[in-house]
């Protein structure tokens, strides 16, 4: 029990203890941990209390931390927990904590490397009937290997960055050739994004029985799709410009840690994965909630248990072929879907590729995002005694493309 005034059923309470970087106003960006509506400054709380590794904290971004080991995860976690219900520490770490609603957030880790995986059944299996509609819905691949793509690390931003309209290389069926123009088709994917710590040298994959060792949290992933753009430059290697213009993470990292009564068994597989995808410790899935709202009306609750590949397996298999880790990697779980209409997590799903509009509660319809449309994906998960827990808000607000003159 925390000495805090923290009410029991706070969507953050003391279990989760969330990592963020935030900044009071006029001051630079600092590591915290959110406990209820409160951020303890992580560095000024270490110096106060006599830390022996305030080196960890000194940073504005996570990766310090990551680049250790679980067991100081563990212990850091351990430390703070004890900050928080150990009377004794009051008196020292009261100066430190900030008002939520009183500091900006910021990125809270330098992302090295973004891999996004394409992990639901669901939604590859909808894709492929919206695109494929005479063929298989999957691809003869799709249950033998986690697909993935490279995606760019430097266009990941945080919750609340402006989305500005990609342009690039259109064609529709109906036209003789491509043209250039702002995306009409602008999409989104609810994901769940999975932060890397710890590293492996180049040529060593990562066992699947490693592979839990690295995952050290978790974020609303939000991986933002022209769909008109990736249509017509996908064929041969797959995405590229209708990707790489912006993806957003929310900016609290849920430690795995937090999240023990949320794991549940891995669904079943078949065929039967190949040895390295199978061995012991294969991992387990999530029982994870999405609601995605669209200009404030809820559209899609899709639900991560109906995920088909773990994220054990996805880092395993993203690494087999000798490619190596480093603190601060992220990968995203591809579009969270679910079996019924009301649970898909993509708007080309939503909407059967355009053709079934979606009325919004002003009074509007949508197909695709129009400027000035603001998306906000929220996610909660299971907690200790029955609580719900909260993984925080991906927001993004679509703003008018920069042309420059050439569309």
């Amino acid at each position: 029990m925390t000495w805090l005034d923290v009410p029991e059923d706070h969507p953050f309470p003391l279990h989760t203890l969330p990592y963020g970087a935030f900044a009071p106003e006029g001051a630079a960006p600092r590591l915290g941990v959110r406990v209820g509506d409160l951020v303890l400054d992580l560095a000024a709380v270490a110096h106060a209390t006599g830390h022996p590794r305030p080196a960890l904290w000194e940073h504005p971004t996570l990766n310090a931390l990551l680049a250790e080991t679980p067991e100081v995860w563990a212990q850091e976690r351990a430390w703070i927990t004890d900050l928080l219900t150990d009377t004794s520490h009051r008196e020292a770490v009261e100066p430190h904590l900030h008002p939520v609603e009183s500091v900006s957030l910021h990125l809270p880790i330098e992302i090295g490397d973004y891999v996004d995986f394409y992990a639901s059944e669901h939604h590859a299996a909808n894709v492929g009937r919206i695109f494929r509609p005479d063929g298989e819905p999957l691809t003869p691949n799709w249950k033998h290997v986690p697909i993935g793509y490279h995606g760019r690390s430097q266009t990941v931003v945080v919750s609340g960055t402006n989305i500005v309209r990609p342009c690039g290389q259109v064609k529709a069926p109906t036209e003789a050739g491509p043209r250039f123009a702002a995306s009409a088709r602008l999409d989104i994917e609810c994901e769940l994004g999975f932060v890397v710590g710890g590293s492996s040298a180049l040529g060593e994959p990562v066992t699947l029985t490693d592979a839990a060792s690295h995952l050290f949290g978790v974020v609303i992933l939000n991986d933002w799709s022209a769909r008109d753009i990736q249509a017509w430059e996908y064929v041969p290697l797959g995405p590229f410009l209708g990707k790489s213009f912006a993806t957003s993470i929310s900016p609290w990292v849920i430690p795995m840690a937090a999240l023990e009564e949320a794991r549940l068994p891995r669904l079943a597989q078949s065929p039967e994965p190949l040895p390295y995808l199978r061995e012991a410790g294969g991992g387990r899935g999530l029982d994870i909630s999405f609601e995605v709202r669209w200009n404030g009306t809820r559209v899609s609750s899709p639900e991560y248990r109906h995920m088909y590949w773990t994220p054990e397996q996805m880092l395993a298999h993203m690494t087999v072929n000798g490619a190596s880790i480093r603190p601060g990697d992220l990968f995203g779980s591809g579009t969270v879907s679910g079996p019924e209409p009301e649970s898909v997590g993509s708007f080309l799903e939503l909407t059967v590729g355009g053709r079934e509009p979606v009325n919004l509660a002003d009074g509007s319809v949508r197909t695709f995002l129009q400027n000035g449309d603001t998306i906000e994906i929220t996610a909660t998960a299971p907690g200790p005694e029955g609580r719900r827990l909260s993984l925080g808000s991906c927001l993004g607000t679509v703003a008018q493309e920069k042309t420059g003159g050439t569309v």
